[in-house]
């Protein structure tokens, strides 16, 4: 039997920075008729609150080191404010938006992160085993459109802050059992660019061979090196088609017009 198409769609920081363009994104969001998911990151509302708050921010390797006064700022930015503000716009383009954090009906469970030389605090990692597909699939039947903040936990009482590209994946790779699903990463850029300040050096299909090229010519900056870590990994785990294309362009892709660029083995 021929699997139903199912979309993961990703958003990324500069463009729930930007209240229009957020906007114009949803509306064209919600006009998908397949069944789908938003995951969303967190944008400088953070790192603003935190200022304010007089809390000192440390990032490595462009990820963020989250302490306890760190976890409740983001837990209060990313899996309230924002998620709500999103699912709300969605409600107004007529689009039925539930939002998540993965600690709802233990959606999504994490470890804490222990594999790194650097202490990175309440920060979960995350697989595909982590995700509670058949809720997810239940939902998905109810023609609810879940919208993940990526806020995880570990089923112990703890909230973990996660990397989004990384939930779009794993949320990807386990309903690549009971769906047709196209992963696509959505942000400021064409897709991956052969020269970073040269818009049109777009290349259409990438592969993990040229992928390692690329980094070794040091042609690919660190903001782009999670997104490309999370689509190899939903590639190699069955997922149908994974894109990283403009977030401008998404209602091209959906109509197969082949934006971005495409991910292969």
């Amino acid at each position: 039997m021929e699997k139903q198409k199912l979309y993961v769609i990703k958003i990324g920081g500069s463009l729930i920075d930007n209240e229009g363009k957020l906007n114009e994104f949803l509306e064209k969001f919600a006009s998908i008729k397949a069944p789908k998911i938003l995951v969303h990151g967190g944008g400088k509302l953070a790192s603003n609150l935190a200022t304010k708050l007089n809390i000192s921010q440390q990032m490595v390797e462009g990820r963020r080191v989250t302490d306890k006064e760190t976890l409740d700022i983001v837990t209060m930015v990313y899996a309230g404010k924002i998620n709500k503000n999103i699912v709300a716009q969605l409600q107004n383009f007529d689009c039925n938006a539930i939002g998540f954090s993965g600690a709802d009906g233990n959606l999504i469970k994490s470890k804490k992160r222990t594999n790194s030389e650097i202490d990175f605090g309440f920060v979960g990692d995350v697989e595909k085993e982590s995700v509670n597909q058949n809720l997810l699939k239940e939902l998905l039947n109810l023609n609810l459109v879940p919208v993940f903040s990526a806020i995880t936990h570990d089923k112990k009482g703890n909230l973990f802050n996660t990397n989004a590209d990384s939930v779009a994946s794993v949320l990807a790779q386990a309903l690549s059992q009971n769906f047709e699903v196209e992963l696509l990463y959505c942000f400021d850029k064409n897709g991956i660019l052969d020269d970073i300040n040269n818009p049109d050096s777009l290349i259409k299909t990438l592969n993990k061979i040229e992928y390692l090229e690329l980094l070794s010519a040091k042609k690919l900056n660190e903001g782009i090196l999670p997104k490309l870590k999370n689509a190899f990994l939903a590639v190699e785990n069955n997922v149908k088609k994974v894109v990283l294309i403009n977030e401008t362009k998404l209602v091209n892709q959906i109509n197969h017009q082949n934006e971005g660029t495409e991910i292969y083995l």
